[in-house]
């Protein structure tokens, strides 16, 4: 994916203004005029398209997480030179202080299903045996997830705990006399 379609839903998905989004990049000490926020949610066969590139996008993903979870005391993080689908995932279930099952369930709404182990190993380091980079179509349908979850539904309740499968009750053994034969009973 691309950096301006992924700015693009994520205003979409949490009902981002111009001004919220200002702020935003604001909140990572990086100033930004309304024009130039405009022209990075342009579409890419306009006139005055112009392109997000990874340290934009950074930036902004440290605001939200500013924004959402506060400031954190002393120096910011700098934005990151280049980014991945990865980094993009964790700063996003950061920001917005996501577990792994409320990741999976936002993932199900977007009809997406993946296991916790698939979801724990795009959150690893990369030199990690069991690391595993997350692909277009997983952040591309977490977004569309996200989507359903925060715009779509405008109440912005805690995600649904997951439901309890209903209990399995061993069946009855059958009992067995002294003799290895079978009671009546």
């Amino acid at each position: 994916m691309d950096n301006n379609d992924i700015l693009r839903r994520l205003r979409y998905a949490l009902d981002l203004n111009d001004n919220t989004m200002i702020k935003i990049f604001g909140l990572a000490d990086h100033v930004v005029t309304r024009e130039q926020v405009s022209n990075w949610l342009k579409r890419d066969d306009d006139v005055a398209f112009e392109a997000c590139n990874d340290v934009l996008l950074a930036t902004f993903l440290n605001g939200l997480i500013n924004l959402k979870r506060g400031k954190r005391d002393g120096e910011q993080p700098k934005p990151e030179k280049r980014l991945s689908n990865n980094l993009i995932f964790t700063k996003l279930k950061i920001a917005l202080n996501l577990q792994a099952e409320e990741i999976l369930q936002i993932l199900e709404l977007a009809d997406f299903v993946l296991s916790k182990h698939e979801l724990s190993a795009f959150f690893r380091k990369q030199d990690h045996r069991h690391y595993r980079e997350c692909k277009d179509q997983v952040l591309r349908n977490f977004l569309q997830g996200m989507q359903f979850r925060y715009r779509d539904n405008k109440e912005l309740q805690p995600l649904a705990k997951p439901v309890a499968k209903p209990e399995v009750k061993p069946k009855a053994k059958k009992s067995k006399t002294k003799w290895g034969g079978n009671s009546k009973f």
